[in-house]
């Protein structure tokens, strides 16, 4: 019988978990993040420490504690980026986090491994897609039209990208965008993940593409009906995602507003997670676009939630986008007052305004277009195309510009 600490993400926990329990091994805690089984080691005597290779759940200082007190750890990554991490981290062969519990257990006899020194994790390998998630609390504040305008920006860059509706209670990107949703590709793609066959060629049948007047990019629709969320668990989502990396160079995806977990507490410990999409979506991704709305509800709203977001994603790699700036609803000076009340209430200070433009917005549904297609000189388009440049893609190089001939006017001598 072996005493086992676990810091382990929620969809490698959900499978090892009831194994380890099964087998008569005793998980003595099963803490949130990397600080918090720090301290658990320091007052439980454990055996073993089961971690996953990411920011949340292991650093350089709890493999640091587990050596000092002689406690065995194995390394679980999902994936090449988790790979990177820990190797980073100085774990030479850490497992696969579907690695099966007797292989998990036959690493226990070695020892923690000795960190010299804290190293920051590489960057991700040259040629894997970056992800995207863009996120927003309850209340309509712009998620999915503000994700299908990213993926069109990102696509006139000559990128491929794939836009990803995962959001469970809503979804919106297929009527949005005109497009036929009897067979959701997202729950296909969950379907496939889950059955260990999916590859860039299923990712392509699956998606339907978007044609817009400066790119096209891939979709991957969400479900038709807010009941088929359990189709969309943690670990499918997880294992869509990391297909998408090498599937396109940009993914972008449109989430839900919940990421509450209450379900750990009030239901069954291996129940599915209503939101476990969402969740897997902002932990997966490298940057979230975190979207409220430009009023003082919208706002009220944000500030609550925002706080929510930074204690569930791993690193705060979050940018902040407010969208139907208008002084009706704000007063004089709205991105001013907005600004402040971001600084003060929300300690944000960061912020990309996007200004009220509902007439392109509705061009866009009536059209079933993106906003930067429906209307390119619309100023909320101008915004989130800067924003998209600046913090999504690389800039293209300018381009010279020619001046326009005068005609009529002559040259002194």
């Amino acid at each position: 019988m072996t005493t086992v600490v676990l810091s382990l993400a929620p969809h490698v926990e959900d499978r090892l978990l009831p194994q380890l329990l099964e087998e008569g091994h005793v998980v003595a805690a099963r803490p949130a993040g990397a600080e918090e089984a720090a301290a658990a080691l320091d007052r439980i005597e454990a055996d073993a420490l089961l971690v996953s290779a990411s920011a949340r759940h292991c650093d350089a200082n709890l493999l640091r504690t587990a050596a000092a007190r002689g406690v065995s750890v194995v390394v679980l990554a999902s994936g090449p980026t988790e790979e990177e991490y820990a190797t980073a981290l100085g774990v030479a062969d850490p497992l696969p986090a579907d690695a099966e519990l007797l292989e998990v257990l036959g690493r226990l006899e070695r020892r923690a491994p000795v960190v010299a020194e804290e190293r920051a994790p590489r960057p991700a390998a040259p040629g894997r897609g970056r992800i995207t998630a863009v996120w927003g609390p309850a209340g309509a504040p712009g998620r999915t039209t503000t994700a299908i305008a990213l993926a069109a920006e990102l696509a006139a860059t000559g990128l491929r990208v794939a836009l990803v509706d995962a959001d469970t209670v809503g979804a919106a990107v297929a009527p949005a965008l005109g497009l036929f949703d009897e067979a959701p590709g997202l729950a296909a793609a969950c379907r496939l993940a889950a059955a260990g066959a999916l590859t860039s060629g299923e990712l392509d049948r699956v998606a339907q593409q978007h044609r817009g007047s400066n790119g096209a990019f891939s979709v991957l629709t969400g479900i038709g009906r807010p009941s088929r969320w359990p189709e969309l668990s943690t670990d499918r989502m997880t294992k869509v995602l990391e297909a998408c990396r090498e599937w396109a160079d940009h993914t972008v995806v449109d989430t839900g507003f919940n990421l509450e977990t209450d379900e750990e507490i009030v239901s069954d410990l291996f129940a599915p997670r209503r939101n476990a999409a969402t969740i897997a979506a902002v932990r997966a991704a490298d940057t979230v676009v975190a979207v409220g709305a430009g009023d003082p509800v919208g706002l009220a709203r944000f500030v609550r939630a925002y706080g929510d977001l930074l204690e569930l994603i791993d690193t705060p790699s979050v940018r902040v986008v407010v969208s139907k700036v208008r002084a009706s609803a704000v007063g004089i000076g709205p991105a001013g007052q907005i600004r402040a009340s971001l600084l003060r209430f929300g300690g944000i200070g960061d912020v990309t305004l996007v200004p009220s433009d509902p007439g392109a917005c509705d061009a866009a549904l009536l059209t079933a277009r993106s906003l930067p297609d429906a209307a390119p000189r619309s100023p909320a388009t101008a915004a989130l195309r800067r924003f998209t440049l600046d913090h999504l893609a690389e800039r293209p190089p300018a381009q010279p510009r020619r001046r326009p001939a005068r005609l009529g006017r002559r040259q002194p001598a």
